[in-house]
């Protein structure tokens, strides 16, 4: 009997749990270990954030669909990972109490998803600072409740600031901030609110809807239009303000302290503020049979799991090597150690990065979030398979082979909604296919507006809860 332990129950660690109990007997066992006994969908948290939907239709209780599924389900956190043969375990502790756990495993997926490093920039966050998020559900919620006071504030006749993006040099989930900055665009426009607010846009992206993925760009019949040509569209159209290659440095009481890629210092004020913090591994201890230290042979210093990619490579080397991006997410060191999702070390960015003369980097990381993480969940899950049926992997899909399509929320009616469907692929560019400029197949990128993206955000969400939460088809529904 095999034991293979998830850890985390996101997209990636969700998607890997059904895949592996679905492809393995019931001689195997599948245990997820996890410090939430929900299971949330993050991307409608953008419209909790404006009071648009109840908390309660993004999240669904585990154990019962683990319950119905045959999969082990231990609610805890962990704490150490003992991976050296002979005595492979975790040890963690049961959430809300202190009471000691411990799970063997011969098969191990971390995708426990982020850290949320608020600290990183002194003064960030719901919690000891002074900005807001939308990275977790209860902070989507104090959102909303000082969006809406706000909100009554501006019904007073008060003119405010609000400013949306990322707040650490280093962040990413550029999109999930742009598409909470256009819901507040669109709930202000059908308040009469929206002459009250200076929206602005703050970004550490290279350029204006660069994403984190060196933007995108498709053919139309005029022409090629690039995602910064789109995106400055919407602003300009929506009256929306931006400012970016800028890494904010630190946070007081409606003041924004940042740097620009030119060196150049400055401060912004706001009313309401939502800034993605920066992203690290989770502070897991590794210890080796012996007692010492094993954190070199399988994370990087932010903690990010490394897999079977190509490390220290400089971006200019990187950029021209799509294989040196992870294919099976398998640990070199520990074959029987996957990670997926965020929880995987990238090889290095998607944008390009910047150090200024002061010496800051402001570099968009890559992202590995929504469709990506739940796709490398499944090709981590066969792999797990292959390995205990066949003693090899042979499933393998790296991110310069991933498609990924985005829908972005810019109001949530059916009726006179909006959204911006965004496609690419690859997922990071692959020149030595793709010669055009671009490292991407310009007949699948796709760049659009309308009402129709709104109908298919909301579709989108039922779908992916119905196949969550393990409903009859649901493997048939794409990652």
């Amino acid at each position: 009997m095999a034991k293979v332990v998830v850890l985390g129950s996101g997209f990636a660690g969700h998607t890997a749990a059904m895949y592996l109990r679905s492809r393995l007997g019931k001689e195997h066992q599948v245990t997820v270990m996890t410090n939430n006994d929900m299971f949330s969908y993050l991307p409608s948290w953008v419209w909790v954030g404006v009071g648009h939907m109840k908390p309660e239709k993004t999240v669904f209780k585990l154990k019962p669909v683990y319950d119905r599924l045959g999969v082990n389900f231990v609610h805890a956190a962990a704490r150490e990972i003992h991976p050296d043969a002979g005595e492979q375990y975790i040890l963690g502790e049961k959430a809300g109490t202190k009471e000691p756990v411990r799970l063997d495993y011969d098969y191990l997926v971390i995708a426990t998803g982020p850290k949320l490093n608020f600290a990183g920039t002194p003064g960030l966050g719901p919690e000891t600072g002074f900005t807001n998020s939308i990275c977790s559900l209860p902070h989507a919620i104090k959102s909303r409740d000082a969006y809406l006071a706000l909100v009554e504030r501006m019904k007073q006749g008060e003119k405010v600031r609000i400013v949306v993006g990322t707040g650490h040099p280093g962040a990413t989930c550029q999109g999930a901030a742009f598409e909470y900055l256009e819901n507040i665009h669109k709930d202000l426009v059908k308040r009469g609110l929206r002459a009250q607010a200076d929206l602005l846009w703050l970004s550490n992206e290279p350029a204006l809807g660069d994403f984190g993925v060196d933007g995108i760009t498709m053919k139309k019949k005029s022409g090629l239009v690039t995602s910064a040509e789109f995106i400055e569209a919407v602003f300009r159209d929506h009256g929306i303000r931006w400012q970016i290659q800028t890494g904010v440095t630190k946070v007081e009481p409606g003041k924004l302290y940042w740097e620009n890629y030119a060196g150049e210092s400055g401060v912004t004020e706001f009313d309401f503020a939502m800034l993605i913090p920066q992203f690290l591994g989770q502070p897991f201890k590794y210890i080796g049979k012996d007692g010492s230290d094993v954190s070199a042979k399988l994370v990087n210093k932010a903690g990010f799991v490394l897999v079977d990619g190509t490390y220290g490579l400089n971006y200019e080397t990187l950029s021209e090597d799509p294989d040196a991006w992870p294919a099976t997410y398998q640990n070199p060191q520990y074959p029987n150690v996957f990670a997926a999702g965020i929880a995987f070390a990238p090889p290095g960015p998607i944008s390009v990065p910047h150090v200024n003369k002061n010496g800051l980097s402001i570099t968009a990381a890559a992202p590995r979030t929504g469709m990506i993480s739940g796709v490398i969940g499944r090709i981590v899950a066969l792999n797990i398979v292959d390995l205990i049926k066949q003693g090899k992997v042979t499933h393998h899909e790296r991110m310069s082979e991933m498609v990924a399509a985005c829908i972005a929320s810019m109001g949530d009616s059916l009726w006179d909604g909006n959204a911006a469907v965004m496609i690419m692929y690859p997922v990071v560019p692959d020149k030595k296919h793709y010669q055009n400029g671009t490292g991407r197949d310009l007949f699948v990128s796709l760049l659009e507006l309308g009402l129709a993206g709104a109908w298919m955000k909301f579709v989108l969400h039922h779908t992916f809860i119905w196949k969550f939460k393990a409903r009859p088809g649901w493997k048939i529904i794409p990652e």
